[in-house]
């Protein structure tokens, strides 16, 4: 086994594994059938495992940025993480969806034409996994400026590596996976450079459990936690539009 996995893993792979503790692997069956599977493990995503991995990134970054989320509040799809990290600093919570139907909506818009939505309306936005199934990004971005209040934050996820959602795809569409550096790119053009931070979440052990549909059970947390550039599972962004007027469309 030893020499089979020396012969499939790369150098800097087999290096972190050695620096783990012994049972580090020891929730799964990590043996080389894993390798020669061209199916995933759970086609859901592994949510009826426990919980989605890249779920765990997220809501580890909402966590960690909990003080921004207060005040006036637009979230996409539901209010869930509103509720969750906002709790009493939320003062009042819109809801945007593409489409009508759903019962959490109170705004029916497309993110990438949105005029109807008045600008500096938002202390924060929660943008999380929305930005892959807009085509048009920029347009997107710069709503997203527009409508929120000067000095606001926008709190945005989006995906690295990640297996396509096929519903999306056949409904609305899906288009995009991101790295740090076109993240960054992208709000820079639209939000000043000194208010945009972006930073990913994952490694290789945890993008090749996400796409095999394991859920954050099957692995141990420092699995998760360790951070590797080169394997981004999930894309955080914050950026806060200053207080003094700028242009959203440079």
């Amino acid at each position: 086994m030893k020499d089979v996995l020396k012969a499939v893993l790369l150098h800097s792979t087999r290096r972190w594994l050695r620096r783990q503790p012994r049972n580090v692997l020891c929730t799964v069956s990590w043996d080389f059938d894993l390798f020669r599977r061209t199916t995933p493990i759970d086609p859901h995503w592994g949510g009826k495992r426990g919980q989605i991995i890249d779920r765990y990134y997220i809501e580890k970054f909402l966590a960690e940025h909990s003080s921004d989320i207060c005040g006036h509040v637009l979230e996409f799809g539901d209010d869930t993480y509103a509720k969750q990290f906002g709790g009493a600093k939320v003062s009042k919570i819109d809801v945007m969806h593409l489409v009508p139907g759903n019962p959490h909506a109170t705004i029916i818009a497309e993110l990438a034409n949105c005029d109807e939505v008045p600008s500096d309306t938002f202390d924060c936005i929660l943008c999380t996994q929305v930005l892959l199934l807009v085509f048009d990004l920029k347009n997107a971005i710069r709503s997203l400026f527009r409508i929120l209040k000067p000095g606001g934050v926008l709190l945005l996820t989006a995906p690295g590596i990640q297996k396509i959602s096929r519903g999306d795809m056949e409904i609305g569409g899906e288009y995009w996976r991101f790295t740090t550096l076109s993240m960054r790119r992208l709000f820079e053009e639209v939000f000043p450079p000194n208010g945009v931070e972006v930073r990913n979440y994952g490694n290789v052990l945890a993008a090749t459990a996400f796409l095999h549909g394991l859920s954050v059970e099957d692995l141990p947390p420092k699995a998760l936690e360790y951070t590797d550039p080169d394997f981004p599972v999930s894309i955080a962004l914050r950026a806060v539009k200053p207080i003094s007027p700028m242009r959203a469309d440079p």
